[in-house]
Protein backbone atom coordinates (compact mmCIF):
# COMPACT_ATOMS: atom_id res chain seq x y z
CA UNK A 1 0.00 0.00 0.00
CA UNK A 2 2.66 2.34 1.05
CA UNK A 3 4.64 1.74 -2.42
CA UNK A 4 1.71 2.48 -4.22
CA UNK A 5 1.25 5.82 -2.25
CA UNK A 6 4.82 6.68 -3.22
CA UNK A 7 4.11 5.97 -6.61
CA UNK A 8 0.74 8.00 -7.00
CA UNK A 9 2.47 10.68 -5.15
CA UNK A 10 5.41 10.41 -7.45
CA UNK A 11 2.82 10.89 -10.82
CA UNK A 12 1.31 13.78 -8.95
CA UNK A 13 -2.04 11.64 -8.83
CA UNK A 14 -4.43 10.45 -6.38
CA UNK A 15 -4.54 6.27 -5.10
CA UNK A 16 -7.99 5.75 -5.23
CA UNK A 17 -9.52 2.47 -3.82
CA UNK A 18 -11.81 0.82 -6.40
CA UNK A 19 -12.49 -2.72 -4.79
CA UNK A 20 -11.94 -2.37 -1.04
CA UNK A 21 -13.33 -5.57 -0.03
CA UNK A 22 -11.68 -7.48 -2.21
CA UNK A 23 -8.12 -9.62 -0.70
CA UNK A 24 -6.00 -7.54 -1.30
CA UNK A 25 -8.00 -4.03 -2.08
CA UNK A 26 -7.99 -3.31 -5.79
CA UNK A 27 -6.82 0.24 -6.19
CA UNK A 28 -5.82 2.60 -9.17
CA UNK A 29 -3.73 5.08 -9.69
CA UNK A 30 -5.53 8.12 -11.07
CA UNK A 31 -6.95 12.24 -10.94
CA UNK A 32 -9.56 11.77 -8.75
CA UNK A 33 -10.84 15.43 -9.50
CA UNK A 34 -11.16 14.38 -13.14
CA UNK A 35 -12.90 11.26 -12.95
CA UNK A 36 -15.61 13.25 -10.40
CA UNK A 37 -15.65 15.72 -13.44
CA UNK A 38 -16.21 13.09 -16.44
CA UNK A 39 -19.12 11.01 -14.06
CA UNK A 40 -20.79 14.43 -13.12
CA UNK A 41 -20.63 15.03 -17.07
CA UNK A 42 -21.97 11.98 -18.19
CA UNK A 43 -24.87 11.73 -15.75
CA UNK A 44 -25.79 14.97 -17.46
CA UNK A 45 -25.56 13.78 -20.85
CA UNK A 46 -27.43 10.79 -19.70
CA UNK A 47 -30.36 13.09 -18.25
CA UNK A 48 -30.87 15.37 -21.14
CA UNK A 49 -31.66 12.13 -23.45
CA UNK A 50 -34.46 10.68 -21.12
CA UNK A 51 -37.67 12.11 -21.75
CA UNK A 52 -40.45 12.28 -18.95
CA UNK A 53 -44.01 11.71 -19.83
CA UNK A 54 -46.12 13.84 -18.64
CA UNK A 55 -49.52 12.85 -17.90
CA UNK A 56 -52.36 15.23 -19.13
CA UNK A 57 -55.79 15.47 -18.40
CA UNK A 58 -58.69 16.63 -20.81
CA UNK A 59 -62.13 16.70 -19.12
CA UNK A 60 -65.64 16.33 -20.48
CA UNK A 61 -68.93 16.10 -19.42
CA UNK A 62 -72.26 14.33 -20.53
CA UNK A 63 -73.72 17.38 -22.53
CA UNK A 64 -70.56 17.90 -24.25
CA UNK A 65 -71.27 19.61 -27.89
CA UNK A 66 -70.08 17.98 -30.98
CA UNK A 67 -67.48 21.12 -31.72
CA UNK A 68 -66.07 21.15 -28.40
CA UNK A 69 -66.25 17.14 -27.83
CA UNK A 70 -63.69 17.54 -31.52
CA UNK A 71 -61.57 20.17 -30.53
CA UNK A 72 -61.02 18.12 -26.84
CA UNK A 73 -60.06 15.19 -28.81
CA UNK A 74 -57.50 17.06 -31.11
CA UNK A 75 -55.68 18.15 -28.40
CA UNK A 76 -55.67 14.50 -26.82
CA UNK A 77 -54.08 13.63 -29.94
CA UNK A 78 -51.62 16.36 -30.17
CA UNK A 79 -50.49 15.54 -26.00
CA UNK A 80 -50.27 11.85 -27.19
CA UNK A 81 -48.22 12.80 -30.32
CA UNK A 82 -45.42 14.50 -28.40
CA UNK A 83 -44.96 10.92 -26.23
CA UNK A 84 -47.54 12.21 -23.29
CA UNK A 85 -50.24 10.22 -21.70
CA UNK A 86 -53.50 11.38 -21.44
CA UNK A 87 -56.40 11.12 -18.35
CA UNK A 88 -59.70 11.56 -20.18
CA UNK A 89 -62.50 12.58 -17.50
CA UNK A 90 -65.78 12.57 -17.63
CA UNK A 91 -67.21 15.20 -14.38
CA UNK A 92 -71.04 14.17 -13.61
CA UNK A 93 -73.06 17.03 -11.70
CA UNK A 94 -76.28 16.83 -9.52
CA UNK A 95 -78.23 14.49 -10.93
CA UNK A 96 -76.22 13.52 -14.30
CA UNK A 97 -74.56 10.66 -12.26
CA UNK A 98 -77.59 8.51 -12.89
CA UNK A 99 -76.98 8.31 -16.38
CA UNK A 100 -73.39 6.89 -16.54
CA UNK A 101 -73.86 4.94 -19.58
CA UNK A 102 -73.74 8.73 -21.46
CA UNK A 103 -70.63 9.09 -19.60
CA UNK A 104 -69.09 5.62 -20.65
CA UNK A 105 -70.93 5.86 -24.32
CA UNK A 106 -68.22 9.21 -24.35
CA UNK A 107 -65.27 7.55 -23.36
CA UNK A 108 -65.97 4.38 -25.39
CA UNK A 109 -66.25 6.58 -28.44
CA UNK A 110 -62.71 8.54 -27.80
CA UNK A 111 -61.32 5.35 -27.72
CA UNK A 112 -62.83 4.11 -30.93
CA UNK A 113 -61.48 6.81 -32.34
CA UNK A 114 -57.89 7.30 -31.53
CA UNK A 115 -57.66 3.17 -31.51
CA UNK A 116 -54.69 3.73 -34.10
CA UNK A 117 -52.67 5.99 -32.22
CA UNK A 118 -53.45 5.12 -28.41
CA UNK A 119 -53.99 2.33 -26.61
CA UNK A 120 -55.92 2.44 -23.42
CA UNK A 121 -53.56 2.15 -20.46
CA UNK A 122 -56.53 1.90 -17.57
CA UNK A 123 -60.27 0.89 -18.60
CA UNK A 124 -62.80 3.63 -17.76
CA UNK A 125 -63.46 3.35 -13.92
CA UNK A 126 -66.04 5.79 -11.58
CA UNK A 127 -64.14 7.21 -8.85
CA UNK A 128 -66.50 9.10 -7.13
CA UNK A 129 -68.33 11.77 -9.42
CA UNK A 130 -66.10 11.71 -12.26
CA UNK A 131 -65.25 8.52 -14.51
CA UNK A 132 -61.54 8.47 -16.35
CA UNK A 133 -59.70 6.28 -18.41
CA UNK A 134 -55.73 6.84 -19.58
CA UNK A 135 -54.73 6.85 -22.85
CA UNK A 136 -50.80 5.78 -23.77
CA UNK A 137 -49.40 6.84 -27.05
CA UNK A 138 -49.40 3.38 -29.40
CA UNK A 139 -45.53 2.38 -29.67
CA UNK A 140 -45.80 1.53 -33.13
CA UNK A 141 -47.76 4.18 -33.94
CA UNK A 142 -45.10 6.61 -31.92
CA UNK A 143 -42.28 4.56 -33.82
CA UNK A 144 -43.79 5.09 -37.18
CA UNK A 145 -44.04 9.06 -36.87
CA UNK A 146 -40.31 9.03 -35.66
CA UNK A 147 -39.44 7.45 -39.23
CA UNK A 148 -41.50 9.30 -41.41
CA UNK A 149 -39.88 12.60 -39.59
CA UNK A 150 -36.84 11.36 -40.03
CA UNK A 151 -37.03 10.42 -43.56
CA UNK A 152 -38.52 14.24 -43.59
CA UNK A 153 -35.60 15.41 -42.41
CA UNK A 154 -32.95 13.30 -44.59
CA UNK A 155 -35.03 14.53 -47.69
CA UNK A 156 -34.35 18.52 -46.67
CA UNK A 157 -30.51 17.74 -45.52
CA UNK A 158 -30.65 16.33 -49.26
CA UNK A 159 -32.35 19.10 -50.72
CA UNK A 160 -30.65 22.32 -49.03
CA UNK A 161 -27.37 20.55 -49.95
CA UNK A 162 -26.23 21.61 -53.62
CA UNK A 163 -25.82 18.28 -55.79
CA UNK A 164 -22.44 18.03 -58.19
CA UNK A 165 -23.96 17.19 -61.08
CA UNK A 166 -26.47 20.19 -61.20
CA UNK A 167 -25.90 23.05 -63.06
CA UNK A 168 -24.44 25.87 -61.97
CA UNK A 169 -26.26 29.29 -62.26
CA UNK A 170 -24.65 31.88 -65.17
CA UNK A 171 -22.16 34.01 -63.98
CA UNK A 172 -23.13 37.40 -63.75
CA UNK A 173 -22.37 39.77 -66.58
CA UNK A 174 -20.33 42.32 -66.25
CA UNK A 175 -21.36 46.14 -66.33
CA UNK A 176 -21.05 48.02 -69.24
CA UNK A 177 -17.42 50.07 -69.90
CA UNK A 178 -17.95 53.57 -68.41
CA UNK A 179 -18.76 56.18 -72.10
CA UNK A 180 -17.08 59.57 -71.31
CA UNK A 181 -19.23 62.72 -70.49
CA UNK A 182 -20.12 65.32 -72.70
CA UNK A 183 -18.24 68.04 -71.71
CA UNK A 184 -20.44 70.69 -69.68
CA UNK A 185 -19.43 73.81 -69.04
CA UNK A 186 -19.98 74.68 -64.94
CA UNK A 187 -22.43 77.90 -64.84
CA UNK A 188 -20.65 80.83 -63.43
CA UNK A 189 -20.72 80.95 -59.30
CA UNK A 190 -22.09 84.62 -59.33
CA UNK A 191 -24.23 84.47 -62.56
CA UNK A 192 -27.66 86.23 -61.84
CA UNK A 193 -30.71 85.66 -62.58
CA UNK A 194 -32.62 86.72 -65.97
CA UNK A 195 -35.33 89.36 -64.42
CA UNK A 196 -38.86 88.57 -65.65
Amino acid sequence: MEVALAKAAEFGLDLVEVSPMAKPPVCKIMDYGKFKYEAKKKASEAKKKQTVVKLKEVKFRPKTEEHDYNFKVKAVREFLAEGNKARITVMFRGREITHREIGQAILTRIGNELKEIAIIEQPPRLEGRLLFMILAANPRWMQSMRAQQEKKAAQAAQAAQPSAHAPRPPAPKPPPAAQPAASVAPAPAHAEAPKA
